[in-house]
């Protein structure tokens, strides 16, 4: 019995490692800018807070589905959902142009719109989580 709690216990949070590991790769595609040269060649705090964003509003659903989940497969499908959401909304936030334009100011380094991205990222994260609590 305890065995298989364990087993169950690391089954799920590999799973959830990889999601996250996933989404790191994924994320760096779907945004227009090189998130990994801004944060660790350029030192740009702004795309930093952003990612760092991006990461915790993936991992509020994440945990809603660990929690929530009556099995293995139904916390992997809500999983690559909230990953989905997550890419999507990111997608979409750093394609807005004008004086919306996330991408100039995370390339610029502006901090405030890295905390911006990061919170309305945390945010989506929050609402993608509650709509999947059942």
């Amino acid at each position: 019995m305890l065995l298989g709690s364990f087993l169950s216990f690391g089954l799920f949070f590999i799973t959830a490692v990889g999601v996250v590991v996933l989404f790191l790769f994924l994320y760096a595609i779907v945004t227009p800018y090189d998130d990994y040269k801004l944060i660790f060649k350029d030192d740009n705090n702004a795309a930093a807070i952003g990612f760092g964003g991006a990461i915790v509003g993936l991992c509020i659903p994440l945990y809603s589905a660990l929690v929530s989940s009556v099995s293995y497969f139904d916390f992997l499908i809500w999983a690559v959902v909230a990953m989905f959401i997550q890419l999507l909304f990111a997608f979409i936030m750093t394609r807005l142009k004008g004086k919306y334009s996330v991408e100039k100011l995370i390339t610029e380094g502006v901090v405030s719109g890295g905390i911006l991205k990061a919170f309305m990222s945390i945010s989506i994260g929050l609402l993608n989580a509650g709509s999947m609590s059942y």
